[in-house]
């Protein structure tokens, strides 16, 4: 049976509500954005989106395929107990389970929740004093971050309550020793909120492995500029990116639309 049919042959887009299928749409496109500035981990790590209209239930990517390949149809459907909603032929991820149905069950506005393993972000993670404020992109998402402890591979279902706490009402978070989180009212605020903190990360690992001191900005200039980019309060921060990187995507290969 193909990812793109149930049982009756009927495709994925003729068995879904339209707001849930332009939520797939913009989820397959988060993960090939991912995939395309090198931040994907073989067919590890994760996206999810809540499903308009359905609070219960998420999409998330089929267990076994790589970011590049995911399209609209193939994203599977679960709810916040992890059973799968709709036919087909994968599972998911069961640490993936573990991390977003915690965030989803959570927060309002996180509709949307990347979790990623880059080179850059996992060595940050690993610093003691996390990300420092080296560079403008780090200070801007400094006032937007939270930090959570390694508690081992998230499999145990009770780490869900611990990552919650840690994570409040900020939108980006730094696993210890492991990578970064960032959520999202849309796809397109989830995206952004990454690229910053990505960006910021292989900076900061630069700028540390350049064997000279360091330039720290003066007091109150860190919040100052978290202030002025407003990660943690202004809704809508990724609209203004999302449709050229949309239009990246579909000069490169359009199949996530599918």
């Amino acid at each position: 049976m193909s990812v793109a049919e149930d049982f009756g042959g009927r495709s994925v887009r003729e068995q879904v509500t339209a707001a849930e299928w332009q939520a797939r749409v913009d989820l397959a496109a988060t993960y090939r954005l991912v995939a395309h500035y090198g931040w994907d981990d073989l067919i590890f790590t994760h996206i999810s989106m809540r499903v308009p209209g359905e609070d219960e239930c998420f999409l998330i990517n089929p267990y076994g395929m790589t970011f590049d390949e995911i399209t609209a149809s193939s994203l599977v459907k679960i709810d916040l107990d992890g059973n799968i909603v709709m036919p087909t032929d994968y599972m998911v991820n069961p640490a993936g389970f573990t991390i977003h149905s915690a965030v989803h069950s959570a927060g309002a506005d996180a509709h949307c929740v990347i979790h990623t393993h880059s080179d850059d972000g996992v060595a940050v993670s690993a610093q003691a004093d996390g990300l420092l404020p080296l560079s403008q992109t780090a200070m801007i998402v400094l006032g937007d971050i939270a930090y959570h402890g390694y508690e081992g591979i998230a499999l145990d279902l009770d780490e869900r309550e611990r990552l919650i706490a840690d994570l409040g009402t900020k939108h980006c978070m730094i696993l210890r020793n492991h990578g970064l989180l960032t959520t999202g009212a849309t796809c397109a605020d989830a995206f952004l909120r990454l690229f910053f903190l990505e960006r910021a990360c292989t900076m900061q690992i630069r700028a540390l492995s350049g064997g000279v001191k360091l330039n720290m900005p003066d007091q109150g200039v860190p919040e100052k500029t978290a202030d002025q980019g407003k990660f943690g309060t202004h809704a809508g921060i990724g609209n203004l990116s999302w449709p050229a990187l949309l239009r990246t995507l579909d000069r490169k290969d359009r199949s996530f639309r599918d």
